[in-house]
């Protein structure tokens, strides 16, 4: 399998909002190889204080189940993700027999946040030679599987998880449109099942999909071939490399023109934002559009990089770490290659890095009205001029974790990835 090195067992993750055609995904991958072991952690009894926990693989009499009640950890669901799926992973990964795992995961399980859990939590944290589950198994693939009858309608929604049923924990505020994005954006194969009402929903959700997931193969359900789509993964696809903020917004080479009026938006500002004028315009980024997202220069916090993204009506401003030009000299160490030559092709030399970069994927806004809003909310000439000092005593709604305009949420009780340097 493309991507994956011999000596760790190969992982595949299933994910999707609807948990019917992820089982159909997991159990194709299950069939079209006699090594594969299919790993769900059935988290809608999380009310009764357990996850259920159900393993599946071949025997000489042919498929075998075995489920167990697993205890809530704390009270938590990522503990009792961690404490053990985990080492599961590794016990399985440890058999020769098993030569591919798959996790059927339910939808409130966001695949990146998994997937750095397997990279970065430490197994064993009282041995010498510290070991987490990446060291025995690799993601040779994310498989998204969506509902094309409503995956426009649900990805462009208000509607929290709690609205449908889908909460696995009270407090989970999260919104369908940002786990369906989530689900979409971060995978390496998307696997379409159900059909589009009518030739202009599945038109628009053809050219939302090129430029959300580009390079990434999609297929039917009903006719995929497993082995022939994981093959089909693209050599540099992210294989559950969690997000970065300083990654290209633009990855994947989208399409840029417009089609049945989706369209990509690229919004750059080389001056900061007021924040309370920025709070009221991204308004315009939660309707009419599916996802936006980017890095943020906000005057009252100018040394910091702020991340914003949107899916549908939900919002998430977060803070990702300092501007390269706030960096003592000896602090560009450890920055990754990629980041330095991208900020060296836009440096300033009185504002080094800072700027914004926003990219929006509208398919009813108008990308003049994006543009204008976002362009009155940067600082006026007259602002600009009274320099940081001043920009700094800016009222700034946003703060170090911003959710929604206006409301205040708590992060989700789920592995949450650290994004590069977020402090």
């Amino acid at each position: 399998m493309c991507g994956v090195k011999p000596d760790r067992t190969p992982l595949v993750l299933v994910t999707g909002l609807h948990r019917t055609p992820v089982a159909q995904a997991a159990s194709d991958l299950l069939v079209s190889s006699p090594g594969t072991v299919v790993v769900h952690a059935d988290v809608t009894q999380l009310g009764a204080g357990v996850i259920v926990r159900t393993v599946r693989e071949h025997s000489p009499a042919g498929v075998v189940e075995h489920r167990t009640a697993v205890e809530l950890a704390h009270g938590c669901l990522s503990c009792t993700l961690r404490l053990d799926l985990l080492p599961l992973l590794r016990t399985l990964a440890g058999r020769p027999d098993v030569t591919r795992i798959v996790l059927e995961l339910d939808p409130t399980v966001e695949a990146e946040h998994l997937c750095w859990a397997i990279e970065h939590v430490v197994l064993d944290e009282d041995t010498t030679t510290p070991e987490t589950a990446a060291d025995l198994v690799q993601v040779a693939a994310v498989v998204a599987v969506l509902d094309r009858t409503s995956w426009l309608p649900d990805a462009t929604g208000d509607d929290e998880l709690g609205d449908r049923g889908l909460a696995a924990l009270p407090g989970d505020e999260r919104t369908v449109a940002q786990v369906l994005v989530g689900h979409t954006s971060f995978a390496d194969a998307l696997l379409l099942a159900g059909e589009t009402p009518d030739a202009w929903t599945a038109a628009q959700l053809t050219a939302v999909l090129d430029r959300l997931a580009p390079s990434v193969p999609r297929v039917a359900l009903s006719r995929w071939d497993p082995e022939k789509v994981l093959g089909a993964v693209h050599p540099h696809s992210r294989r559950g490399r969690p997000t970065s903020a300083h990654d290209p917004l633009l990855a994947g080479e989208p399409p840029l023109e417009e089609d049945a009026g989706v369209a990509l938006v690229r919004f750059v500002g080389d001056r900061p934002f007021h924040p309370e004028r920025l709070h009221e315009a991204v308004d315009v980024l939660l309707d009419g559009v599916v996802t936006s997202r980017g890095r943020v220069w906000l005057a009252s916090q100018t040394d910091r990089v702020l991340w914003l993204e949107s899916a549908g009506g939900g919002l998430r401003v977060a803070d990702a770490g300092p501007w390269l030009a706030a960096l003592p000299a000896d602090g560009w160490d450890d920055v990754p290659v990629e980041r330095q030559a991208a900020a060296a092709l836009r440096w300033d030399d009185e504002h080094g890095d800072r700027c914004t970069e926003l990219v929006v994927l509208t398919h009813r806004q108008s990308p003049l009205l994006l543009t204008t809003a976002l362009h009155g909310a940067l600082l006026t000439d007259e602002e600009l001029s009274a320099g940081p000092s001043a920009w700094r005593l800016l009222p700034d709604p946003f703060g170090e974790w911003h959710a929604d305009p206006c409301t205040e949420t708590d992060p989700s009780d789920l592995p949450t990835p650290q994004r590069e340097e977020r402090s």
